[in-house]
């Protein structure tokens, strides 16, 4: 196949598994942006597999198909709704999340409402805390409401932990005047990152993303956490031919061999999520080994420098590994990252949807 995202429903289950097991605390699964590039419904039923109690989405509409793929248990849109997404996350029987009167009027009856204190992070939510008691008194004085969460998110918990700290001390207070209405509602407010490194954080939820699909929210390496890469992203060999002195691969002429070389063109590219940037910077492994990336991104080839044209190249079809391990050789998302100047979420997130997804044990 010329680009396959492989994704393990093992290594996700065994991540939650994980989770669970590191912070003694209730799981909710974000699996969110099509499980961040993994396939919301295979990284929805592992997770549940895995033990998450909950998942959390970001749209009406990934609600519905989680529950059109015969999903059960808990639901949270953590997004914006209009009125016609606020339907549609009603028919999905999933809990929404509010942090304005006016949207408490507009509720029907039965919703189940965690409302939102913003405490630095600067997006939805209301920064008032005040504003924020009179929506949580308005969704517990409605009796065909339920009040069922209280929440914030952190800005910084992977790499600024004393603004997170700060965060967690505004939504304190404030959480116990909420308690006061529904002293067995559902507080959160932990990330990834501050479920792994930040403890009193964890409060009766976390709400892991990125480390359930086995990557580092701090950047490094997920093994240090004990958790497993879920997604392998593969291509082959389509072309072998040899390359003198002189001669060159790509737009740009970005790469001219300076000695005699075998090269390989794999039939992947940007436009499958291979991003351009990585040109004359990534490596993919092929039979075990490692080998760079010659030349610039194309948006459906990349080409590789096999080495010395006294070599024995790669045959015509032999799998070639752009994330993930083969042999004793592994690719990070992270590793892809770093040369991008982005996030590990980034990249697989942009893996495209013309690049299939199987999924496996």
């Amino acid at each position: 196949m010329r680009a396959l995202a492989r994704v393990s429903a093992g290594a996700i289950e065994r991540n939650c598994r994980r989770l669970g097991a590191l912070t003694g605390t209730p799981l909710c699964a974000v699996v969110k942006a099509d499980g961040y590039g993994h396939g919301a419904v295979t990284a929805a039923r592992a997770s549940q597999a895995g033990g998450a109690r909950w998942l959390a989405v970001a749209t009406a509409e990934e609600a519905r198909a989680l529950r059109e793929a015969g999903l059960g248990g808990p639901i949270m849109v953590m997004g914006a709704l209009t009125g016609a997404e606020l339907a549609v996350a009603q028919e999905a029987d999933a809990d929404v999340v509010a942090w304005r009167e006016a949207f408490v009027a507009r509720l029907p009856a039965g919703a189940r409402v965690h409302v939102k204190l913003d405490t630095g992070m600067g997006r939805l939510g209301t920064r008032d805390a005040a504003e924020a008691l009179r929506v949580a008194r308005a969704v517990a004085d409605r009796t065909d409401l339920e009040l069922t969460g209280a929440m914030t998110h952190f800005a910084t918990a992977d790499d600024d932990p004393g603004f997170a700290r700060e965060q967690l001390a505004a939504f304190e207070p404030w959480l116990l005047q909420v308690r006061d209405l529904r002293p067995d509602l559902v507080a959160h407010a932990a990330n990834s990152a501050a479920a792994l490194g930040l403890p009193e954080s964890r409060l009766d939820l976390v709400r892991c993303g990125i480390a359930v699909y086995g990557m580092d929210p701090f950047q490094a390496d997920p093994a240090d956490h004990g958790l497993e890469p879920a997604l392998e992203l593969s291509s082959y060999v389509a072309e072998v031919k040899a390359v003198v002195p002189g001669q060159s691969a790509g737009y740009g002429r970005t790469f001219v061999a300076d000695r005699p070389s075998w090269l390989a063109t794999l039939p992947i590219g940007y436009a499958d999520g291979v991003r351009r940037a990585l040109g004359n910077q990534a490596e993919v492994l092929i039979a075990g080994r490692r080998f760079p990336v010659a030349g610039t991104i194309s948006m459906d080839n990349l080409t590789v420098d096999l080495g010395p044209a006294d070599a024995e190249p790669p045959v015509r079809g032999e799998r070639a590994v752009l994330l993930g391990a083969q042999g004793r050789e592994r690719i990070l998302a992270e590793a892809w990252a770093r040369r991008l100047g982005t996030i590990n979420y980034e990249v697989t997130c942009g893996i495209s949807a013309r690049v299939a997804r199987e999924a496996v044990p």
